[in-house]
């Protein structure tokens, strides 16, 4: 297993991200760590005690000078991107009738956009090594569609295309792109805005009948961003208890 990566993770704060980072710190890598807010980066680096192997930057992933900002705070760390996990998101609930452009291009944006701005400034540290691994976020949704989320639905289906168009631009270099789709998971946010019955619909569609929990993509993420992952890209991988099989 290699160690010592420089690890660019964004919505690091977030349910999934924070574990996410945990699990690549526990493996004595450099973590680049972004969120929107300082003072929840903050927070989030005073609990990890990694010192110098946590970087912490403020940025808004749907803007591009935001971008530049977080790569730049990766070249100063250490001249490289060795891995790029872009796991933040965006996911209101509106339905169509009632949604304006503003909010539908603000989560087209975050959850799309970003990626494409991300990835953008990070290849020119990722193309000199020879080796790389991006890994985006998609989302179990995109089979059963869900009401009052055209705009987030529509953008992780996007997410699978855009992963792999670029799967195939980048396999010279030695970069694997891929996909991980989790179910709804239950972190604080979905807590906070779906409905216990939904929950218990989810859990009831599963071939694992539990919760899934931030906790269950760690594995995946983990194996796709390793060596043992170098004939994998232009995938993407469910991780939902078996909701979904294809």
């Amino acid at each position: 297993m290699r160690t010592g990566r420089i690890v660019v993770i964004t919505g690091a704060t977030g349910g999934m991200g924070s574990v996410i980072a945990d699990r690549f710190l526990s493996n004595g890598d450099i973590v680049v760590a972004t969120d929107t807010r300082s003072d929840v980066l903050a927070s989030f680096a005073a609990a990890r005690h990694a010192g110098d192997r946590l970087v912490t930057v403020a940025a808004d992933v749907s803007k591009e000078d935001d971008c530049i900002k977080l790569t730049d705070a990766a070249r100063e760390r250490a001249g490289r991107i060795d891995v790029l996990v872009h796991s933040a998101g965006f996911f209101p609930i509106r339905r169509l009738e009632e949604m304006s452009v503003a909010e539908w291009r603000t989560v087209i944006d975050i959850n799309l956009t970003g990626a494409f701005l991300l990835t953008r400034a990070a290849l020119p540290l990722m193309k000199t090594r020879g080796w790389g691994r991006i890994i985006n976020f998609g989302s179990g949704s995109i089979f059963d569609g869900v009401s009052g989320q055209a705009h987030y639905v529509a953008a992780k289906a996007g997410i699978i295309g855009f992963s792999r168009c670029i799967a195939r631009e980048f396999g010279e270099y030695g970069i694997t792109v891929n996909v991980v789709a989790p179910g709804l998971t239950v972190t604080e946010p979905v807590k906070k805005h779906f409905p216990p019955e939904l929950l218990e619909a989810q859990k009831k569609a599963r071939a694992i009948r539990r919760d899934e929990v931030p906790e269950d993509v760690i594995g995946t993420t983990f194996f796709l961003a390793s060596p043992d992952a170098d004939f994998v890209t232009g995938q993407m991988i469910s991780v939902d208890g078996g909701k979904n099989m294809h």
